[in-house]
């Protein structure tokens, strides 16, 4: 147990029975009031952000997990399959423990899985991923990089705005954090 004012982003902790990792953590003191820790965190099983203001002197349970690189290797009926790097381990995951990280997932990924009490409760991505336009609207002759931008559709199935000069079969780098198309890749 650590109190409230202790908690650090990137720490893993547990809240109302989830496992949840911190994204960002303020420690406010306001002139006259009791301090508080405005928490910004995202549940690790079904991918949910959300805020929570703990009192500063607030007991929180710390969640220690195991972290492995994992390879993912393919879906089917039966869940997402993924291999540990290390000991080729196979191991299958569902939906739910996924959650939206499937839509930048593409077959022989490296990432790495969470483990909590040896069953996974989350994965994290890397910042950046690389994927392929398979559906946009035609690009406009002479158009260069402006601040208009259109929906296109990647082969995982993810929807992105990008500039108008992107095309059907153009590789792009995807910001992970904030669903964001970077640059071409």
């Amino acid at each position: 147990m650590i109190q409230a004012s202790q908690m650090r982003t990137g720490m893993c902790v547990l809240f109302e029975g989830d496992i949840c990792r911190v994204m960002t953590a303020h420690h406010v003191t306001p002139g006259n009031l009791r301090g508080f820790v405005q928490a910004r965190m995202r549940n690790l099983r079904n991918g949910n952000s959300f805020e929570h203001r703990f009192s500063s002197t607030e007991k929180v349970e710390r969640a220690i997990l195991d972290t492995s690189p994992m390879e993912y290797l393919y879906s089917d009926p039966s869940g997402h399959h993924f291999m540990n790097q290390e000991t080729y381990e196979q191991i299958t995951m569902d939906d739910e423990i996924l959650g939206d990280s499937l839509l930048y997932l593409l077959p022989n990924t490296v990432l790495s899985v969470d483990f909590y009490e040896e069953r996974p409760v989350g994965v994290e991505l890397p910042n950046t991923v690389t994927l392929e336009v398979v559906e946009t609207e035609p690009g406009l002759k002479g158009a260069t990089a402006s601040s208009s931008y259109k929906p296109a559709k990647m082969e995982t199935g993810l929807v992105v705005n990008v500039p108008p000069f992107i095309e059907v079969g153009t590789k792009i780098l995807i910001d992970t954090r904030e669903t964001k198309y970077l640059s071409r890749a």
